[in-house]
């Protein structure tokens, strides 16, 4: 369950980055931690949903995006 938790706490720091207006440099970076947090989580967790979630974070942090410069 711990693991669980250092995601929940994860995405609160995102969301509240995100209010304050995070440069995508910052947000990138947490999503990043994001993604290592959840794949310690699918590793204890196990599952084809666990699994499925931390492919889709891992997808989608390695599709190039066009970013305005911070």
């Amino acid at each position: 369950m711990e693991e669980a938790a250092r995601i929940i706490e994860r995405l609160e720091r995102i969301d509240a980055m995100r209010r304050e207006a995070a440069g995508p440099r910052e947000l990138l970076g947490e999503l990043r931690c994001l993604l290592r947090d959840a794949e310690a989580w699918a590793a204890v967790e196990g599952g084809e949903g666990a699994s499925q979630a931390v492919d889709r974070l891992r997808d989608a942090l390695e599709r190039p995006r066009e970013v305005a410069p911070a």
